[in-house]
């Protein structure tokens, strides 16, 4: 029979045993990832299924990301960042687009014909949100990464090669600022999901969309339009992205797994989804080609007139930018500072 003094003990070293095992759970971290796309598409499966499979490999297992593509959790693409504000899901991958305006400073980088290079745009985008948006536009979530892709474009049933053809079609925008430059160029905007794109196209209720070459071959594009209009030089447009986790979520994990969260975020990720997404233009290009579709590709010396035209954009959103007390112009200069700085070192 146990005497008092070692029912004692092993009482003792029981509970302390539960607590450490308590410990021990606490410490092991679940994740959920939700974003729009199927798991398929480019981004989920080259740049977030490489990232989350990079934090479980470094953390032992002890963080497991949980990946649900497509609104798996419900919900709609416009709701994702309240979503992982509101802790239904614990990371998101969004487009800034979704909410227009939510997002003001941003917008530098969606500006018409602005950049031609994702890496060294996504390069500023990040150092821009650590010194300008942290705290403004993107208050009360912590961002992991912040990019673009590479130069958006037209994907048509007719040919697009001057303004004079863009007249009069009904064309998918994907942001407040490609709309607003459609509508000067003398198109129809149609807001519409990157997903709801080949439906509209298949039945004409669109005469063609903008999205970058790497989006065509998931969306089946090319099987869809025959015609497909590129620029020389700057972009006619990119979209921004981040990739946001729940702040308290963030706070609340162990030091130790936070710091691995921490190792494979911001600017290095940043420039790697970016530079990710501009590479895969490449083989999607060649789709089109090996089926005989017909790239107009702008040259430099033409591409002047479409940067002419689109300068009235710049004008309205330094206003807007003013009137919500912000220096448009200041943001502007510094995110062509920032590439620069980048393309000098690359």
């Amino acid at each position: 029979m146990l005497n008092r003094s070692r029912l004692m003990g092993f009482a003792a070293a029981t509970a302390l045993t539960a607590m450490a095992t308590s410990v021990a759970f606490a410490q092991e971290v679940t994740l959920r990832l939700h974003q729009f796309l199927p798991p398929q598409a480019n981004v989920p499966a080259l740049i977030l299924d490489t990232w989350a499979d990079r934090i479980e490999e470094e953390s032992g297992g002890r963080i497991e990301i949980q990946r649900f593509p497509a609104m798996a959790l419900g919900g709609t693409p416009p709701e994702l960042m309240d979503q992982v504000m509101d802790g239904i899901a614990d990371i998101v991958w969004t487009v800034n687009g979704f909410t227009p305006g939510r997002f003001p400073r941003t917008e530098v980088f969606e500006l018409p014909f602005f950049q031609n290079d994702a890496r060294a745009a996504s390069y500023a985008y990040w150092n821009m949100y650590e010194s300008e948006m942290a705290e403004t536009d993107y208050a009360g979530v912590h961002l992991l990464a912040a990019w673009v892709h590479g130069p958006g474009m037209f994907h048509t049933s007719e040919p697009v090669a001057s303004l004079d053809d863009l007249q009069g079609m009904k064309i998918r925008g994907g942001s407040r600022m490609i709309n607003d430059l459609l509508t000067l160029l003398g198109a129809e905007p149609v807001g519409m999901p990157v997903t709801m794109i080949p439906e509209g196209l298949s039945r004409g209720v669109i005469d063609g969309t903008t999205i970058p070459w790497e989006v065509t071959t998931s969306l089946r594009v090319p099987e869809l339009v025959g015609n497909h209009t590129e620029f020389e030089g700057s972009a006619l447009y990119v979209l921004t992205f981040t990739l946001a986790m729940n702040q308290e979520v963030y706070e609340g994990m162990p030091d130790d797994l936070r710091a691995i969260i921490d190792r494979n975020s911001g600017l290095d990720l940043s420039v790697f989804a970016g530079g990710t997404q501009q590479d895969a233009d490449g083989p999607a290009r060649q789709v089109a080609v090996d089926r005989g579709n017909n790239i107009v590709t702008v040259p430099a010396s033409e591409t002047q007139a479409w940067i002419d035209a689109s300068l009235p954009i710049y004008a309205s959103w330094v206003a807007d930018m003013e009137s919500r007390g912000i220096d448009g112009q200041a943001l502007i200069d510094q995110a062509r500072a920032l590439m620069a700085e980048y393309e000098a070192a690359n």
